[in-house]
């Protein structure tokens, strides 16, 4: 599938979140692992509008949605502030609601919910996500 290119916007999240339940249906997905894919590309998304692009209004997202066999690889490259997501500590998420740290959540979503999460940055060509989630 060619890449899409969406504006860095909250508001757009629902077309984000649609083009990767369009393609994951087209290759026979449950709804489960639709929905999982939608909750990770959402996430990763809003990350991206929320911190790599801050105070940058006129941003663009460029997403791919590919099946490689029975996997899909969903891909996001932006242009903002690198990110490094291995910097991430892991939420405690037994700990009580008042005294969990802030943050944090959104990565470990993307981590759970798909097979495989890459990130890279590169001076000259931003910022890649990728994310691999096998159908089964």
């Amino acid at each position: 599938m060619p890449k899409t290119t969406f504006p860095a916007r909250f508001e757009f999240l629902d077309e984000i979140r649609d083009l990767v339940a369009q393609v994951a249906r087209e290759n026979s997905f449950t709804e489960k692992a639709i929905y999982s894919l939608q909750l990770a590309a959402d996430e990763a998304a809003s990350n991206i509008i929320e911190h790599a692009y801050e105070g940058i209004s006129n941003a663009t997202l460029d997403i791919t949605c590919d099946m490689q066999g029975d996997t899909m690889v969903i891909t996001m490259r932006d242009t903002g502030k690198p990110f490094d997501p291995s910097k991430v500590k892991q939420p405690n998420i037994k700990a009580d609601l008042s005294d969990r740290q802030i943050g944090g959540l959104g990565v470990y979503l993307m981590r759970k919910l798909m097979d495989e999460v890459r990130y890279e940055s590169n001076s000259k060509t931003g910022n890649l996500l990728t994310m691999i989630k096998r159908r089964g």
